[in-house]
Formats: C-alpha cells, structure tokens, sequence
C-alpha cells in the first residue's frame, strides 16, 4: 500500500513575504486536503530554512556570520529569533487549522544538508567533521520528534506528515561541497553512512517521511532503501537515469510529489498540460494507470519565496487543479 493514498496536491514549503497569518490563511484555503506549515525567508536569518532548523535543535546553537550559520556556545538573539518566528507560523497554522482532520505536511532541512550549510567554529562546515555530524544529526532527531509532538497537540485531527530539505545530499555524496577556502571540496561522505544517518532521523516519524530536494540527480534509489515514503522533486529535471529508478520507487510503494508547477513568476498552462509529462513518463515506464493517482502528488518545481503573492496564490490553486485534472483522467 502507497504510503499516501490520498493522491492530492500540496506545496514545497516556502512562501513569499512575511506576515504568517495570511500565508497560512492562503496556504489552508488553497489546499484543503493537504496543507502545509509555510516558511516565510523573506524576514530574514531565522527564517531561512536553515535557521528555522537550527531553531529546531536540541542542546546545539548557531549564530549568523557573514558566511553563514555557525555553531554557537549558548543561544543566541539569532536562535531565539528562529524560535520565535516558528512559533508564530504555529499560532497562525493553528488559527486557520480549527476542527482540521487529514494530512498536513511539516518541513525541515535533514542532516546531509544541515552538515553541509552549518559552520563549525573554525569555519568549515560540520560536514568535515564525522563526529560533529552524529551529533548534529542527534540533536536534530531530537528536536524533531519535539517539533512533530507540538504539531499534533495544536492540530490533534492532523496526520502530521514530515518533510526532510536535503537538496545538497547528491553533492554531498559525489564530494562536491566546497570547503570554506572555496579552492577545494570536502571528500564524499560513505554511502553507507549517509543512508544510517537518514534512517536514524527518519525514525522520529510516526508517519511516513518525504524527502525533498530541487537539484538535479535525486539519489531515488537511495531514499527508497532508507525507508522514506515520498520524494518530492523538479519533475522538469528529471533524465533517463532516473526514470527507472523512478519505476522502481513507485512498483515499491514510494510516493511521488512531483513538482510541476513553476515555483517564480511565469505563465501558467491549463492544468492538463501541466500534467501531461506525469501521463507520458508513466506510459513510458509501464507502470498500472489505476495507481497513478494514488502515486502522484502534484506541487510547485520548488518553494515559492522568490515569487510575487499573486503568482503564489496562483501557484496553488493551479497545483490543485492540476492534480484534479489527473485523477480525472489518469490514462
């Protein structure tokens, strides 16, 4: 069984500008089924989705450089701003979420791009030190099933869905990550390793997880042996290599939040266009048409924070009739 059955729509994460109240409010009236928790950027560090995370962690810090987000002793104005502003975006989730009872997708970044993105106190990113990134990934674990558990209590009727940010995990795992000099790259981390430290952080769910990432070469094989039950991706950068991984992550029960909808201003077409590419590569594949709906989730290519709040709007409720459009017609 499909680890979402619900075939549905929903969005990526983040929105544009900086009032939590009207991006839940747009966020729950667009997607009725399937909202989200939206991630608002525009107000600055804390609120990207790094700081937000870090704003997640147990018993670990950070503060803002100019390089970025690095370890810290004791929190810090950057950490309780992070803080703070999440609790916002509960507030106004819960506020739009009265009497709500389904899925609702939660974010944060997972542990391979966490490593790479956070700065020890020398300034090279944790991802260089092994033992920095188990703990950093146990912190994390922590502060999720925290993060998971605050989000069930506000939203009871709520099957809270997580997401995990991982779009650095291919170039960590080729040795792409470049160190703080920028003259050379951290050496690729074991596979093994990576698949450990995804499946530790995954087992804080209740529910099955979806891992996301925009950049080219999602790892679908990999993310289907860690156990996740969703990838959400840019189905525009798809290639040959992975639609058979594709075919065999869906034959194996995995979801597909397929990422169709331009996520910056641009025309949109008819929702059946938008979906077309879904229909070719499922024919192409040969998998069963009765099972696309229940396969697919339609969203944005990726977040929306570099877009204008119309085109955002506009974004979701086209995400919406997109998926409608192919659960009417799925051949």
């Amino acid at each position: 069984m499909n680890a979402f059955p619900w075939g549905l729509a929903t969005g990526v994460g983040s929105m544009p500008g900086g009032d939590p109240r009207e991006a839940a409010k747009t966020v729950t009236g667009s997607f009725e089924d399937f909202p989200h928790l939206p991630e608002l950027p525009a107000r600055g560090p804390g609120a990207d989705m790094i700081g937000r995370t870090i704003g997640l962690l147990v018993e670990m810090y950070a503060h803002v450089e100019p390089s970025g987000w690095r370890i810290s002793d004791r929190p810090g104005g950057d950490t309780r701003r992070a803080r703070s502003w999440l609790g916002e975006d509960l507030d106004a989730l819960e506020e739009f979420t009265q009497g709500y009872e389904g899925p609702l997708k939660v974010q944060a970044v997972g542990p391979w791009t966490l490593a790479a993105a956070l700065e020890l106190r020398g300034g090279e990113a944790a991802l260089r030190d092994p033992g920095a990134v188990r703990d950093l990934a146990g912190s994390l674990a922590e502060g999720l099933r925290s993060h998971l558990a605050e989000v069930r209590r506000r939203v009871p009727g709520a099957r809270v869905v997580l997401q995990l940010d991982e779009p650095s995990l291919t170039a960590v795992l080729r040795g792409e990550i470049r160190t703080a000099s920028g003259y050379r790259t951290y050496r690729a981390v074991d596979r093994q390793v990576v698949e450990s430290t995804l499946r530790d952080v995954i087992g804080v769910s209740e529910e099955p997880v979806t891992v996301h990432s925009c950049a080219p070469d999602v790892p679908f094989a990999l993310l289907r042996r860690v156990g996740v039950g969703g990838v959400s991706f840019d189905f525009g950068l798809l290639t040959e290599r992975d639609e058979e991984q594709i075919g065999e992550a869906v034959e194996g029960g995995t979801q597909l939040f397929a990422g169709v909808v331009p996520s910056t201003d641009a025309p949109l077409s008819d929702p059946a266009g938008s979906v077309m590419g879904v229909r070719t590569l499922w024919r192409r594949l040969g998998l069963n048409p009765g099972i696309l709906t229940e396969s697919v989730v339609i969203t944005p290519s990726c977040g929306l924070a570099g877009a204008s709040p119309a085109y955002a709007r506009a974004a979701l409720t086209h995400c919406v009739r997109a998926a409608r459009s192919l659960a009417d017609n799925p051949e």
